[in-house]
């Protein structure tokens, strides 16, 4: 790192269990982000803050009036642009270190594997299950860990699923054989600050597991109810009849 950058990531620096090396790390690691939403935009924020060294960011649609409520990666003046490009222009704002590749596409299971395998960390920030179980089959095939949240209305979860040491995937937690009805944001609406929430600590574990500092969510599941403002936590364990994961072993 040169003067500017021990400057610029120095509160991170002064941290003991991040120090240095942890930064270093930080400055090398590699992210990808599904959804430049409500949950992508904060953790977008914090990662390219943080000084995440490339962030690719997938996302196939376009900013609408709708989003602003909560999906503070975006302005009024982009509404119709797509929500990668959109997302790009901040962070390059807050950090031009960050190498930022907006990927304007609904990524397929093969351009998953592809691009998940190009990354050390996976987060996604989706809205839908049919996506969040591709994801999570590409990270469980690619050994990668994934950064999983969602938010609707005042309700908030988030968790990591890293079958490296032995945690259970997503799909243990929610067996993709059996049918979800996804509950969209336009239909039952969304507590702006709550994505905020969650996306930060997306960001932060998908930060911790760059560096290898600190205890993941892996294994918890942590449930938010913003009416009372309470966090739950729930264990969860590796299914081994479980189709995605089942077979494998660390």
């Amino acid at each position: 790192m040169d003067d500017r950058q021990l400057l610029r990531y120095s509160r991170h620096i002064l941290l003991d269990d991040i120090g240095i090396e942890g930064q270093q790390a930080i400055l090398q690691g590699r992210a990808l982000l599904i959804g430049a939403g409500g949950l992508g935009s904060p953790a977008a924020l914090y990662l390219a803050s943080a000084g995440i060294g490339q962030l690719t960011i997938v996302d196939h649609d376009s900013v609408d009036l709708t989003n602003l409520q909560r999906q503070i990666a975006h302005t009024t003046e982009r509404v119709g642009q797509p929500k990668a490009e959109s997302a790009r222009a901040t962070l390059n704002a807050i950090n031009p270190e960050c190498h930022v590749t907006p990927l304007v596409e609904r990524a397929d299971d093969a351009r998953l594997a592809s691009l998940v395998a190009q990354h050390d960390v996976v987060l996604d920030c989706t809205d839908n299950f049919k996506t969040r179980h591709a994801v999570n089959r590409a990270c469980v095939a690619q050994r990668v860990p994934l950064v999983s949240g969602a938010v609707i209305r005042f309700d908030g979860q988030v968790s990591v699923f890293d079958t490296r040491s032995g945690g259970p995937c997503y799909s243990c937690l929610f067996p993709q054989d059996q049918p979800f009805e996804d509950v969209a944001c336009a239909t039952m609406g969304v507590f702006a600050p709550l994505v905020g929430v969650v996306g930060a600590m997306q960001a932060a574990e998908a930060l911790k597991l760059v560096m290898g500092i600190g205890a993941s969510l892996s294994g918890r599941l942590l449930l938010l109810d913003g009416l009372r403002m309470e966090w739950n936590s729930i264990s969860i364990g590796r299914n081994e009849a479980c189709p995605v994961c089942g077979t494998q072993h660390p």
